[in-house]
């Protein structure tokens, strides 16, 4: 049964004429006559009593009617909604990011996202960039926002990535410390520091990046939350490092130091999505938001975020 049979029949039940929903569709009433001709022979049994002024609908006639106009209804309502997703108007986006991420980048960008899609459903989660790759490559979320080291980034090759961002990564020491009016710093004149990182590996915390420059800076406090970690600087317990997306919201009492350009590690961020098909409509538009959102830090040193 095509749509058009059901569209001219559902018009001639409801106005009871041929003539009165050829006028009403745009059609001749030979078009009509021969859509309604193909539909009941479709259906094997008669939908119409042809009377000498209109015409009535038989029992069958009356049963289908019944049902016709919701099938249509129903139909166009698919048709909106679908074309609603190709529009990246209408659909559900599964966000996950990296926890410092959460802290500015991404929520801005959901925001910014939600304003100008606002019928688009959107969900996070926070993972380790390791756990939203493999997410994003199962399909489970949409998109990830993940950071890491170029070396690392490099080996994420079971994903898309779209670059946002290189994120300065700064150096929190305490109050009263010997660098702490200095404005920037060389990773060589941190050495012998006590450190508080995040693991007691270093190769998975930020201190990775200073593995190159020579022998593994001496962890002495495993500290996993940002917040506590700052509080053990501010105490006098160590030094550690602070990504610039985590600093703008970061206590005002400890000391952030630029890293010298010539050992300043850089962690990129990027937007990663499936390697296996392009990005449904809604997913380009929150990458685009997530992109402008980004494009607006220009001016922003990087101990404001």
């Amino acid at each position: 049964m095509e749509t058009d049979w059901l569209k001219v029949f559902a018009a001639i039940a409801r106005l009871g004429s041929f003539t009165a929903a050829a006028r009403e569709l745009g059609y001749t009433q030979s078009a009509v006559s021969r859509q309604v001709a193909a539909l009941e022979s479709d259906l094997k049994t008669p939908l119409f009593e042809r009377l000498p002024r209109g015409v009535r609908l038989t029992e069958a006639g009356r049963r289908l009617a019944a049902r016709a106009e919701v099938v249509l209804d129903q139909l166009g309502a698919a048709r909106r909604e679908l074309a609603g997703l190709r529009d990246g108007e209408v659909g559900h986006v599964r966000i996950g990011c990296f926890p410092t991420a959460g802290a500015r980048l991404v929520p801005e960008a959901i925001a910014a996202f939600r304003a100008a899609h606002p019928r688009v459903t959107v969900t996070h989660v926070d993972a380790l960039t390791s756990e939203l790759v493999r997410r994003v490559a199962d399909g489970a979320l949409d998109v990830a926002v993940v950071g890491g080291y170029r070396d690392r980034i490099a080996g994420l090759t079971e994903v898309r990535l779209h670059h946002l961002w290189d994120e300065p990564i700064l150096v929190a020491v305490p109050p009263g410390h010997r660098l702490a009016d200095r404005r920037s710093v060389r990773v060589a004149e941190l050495a012998g520091e006590s450190w508080i990182a995040g693991s007691d590996t270093p190769g998975e915390t930020l201190i990775s990046a200073f593995l190159r420059h020579g022998p593994a800076p001496r962890v002495e406090y495993i500290v996993r939350e940002w917040t506590a970690k700052l509080g053990f600087v501010a105490a006098g317990l160590g030094v550690t490092l602070v990504p610039a997306l985590a600093a703008g919201g970061l206590r005002g009492d400890v000391p952030l130091l630029s890293l010298h350009p010539d050992d300043a590690p850089l962690r990129e961020v990027h937007a990663a999505t499936s390697p296996h098909s392009a990005p449904a409509p809604a997913v380009r538009g929150f990458l685009r938001a997530l992109a402008r959102t980004v494009s607006r830090w220009d001016s922003i040193g990087p101990s404001e975020g």
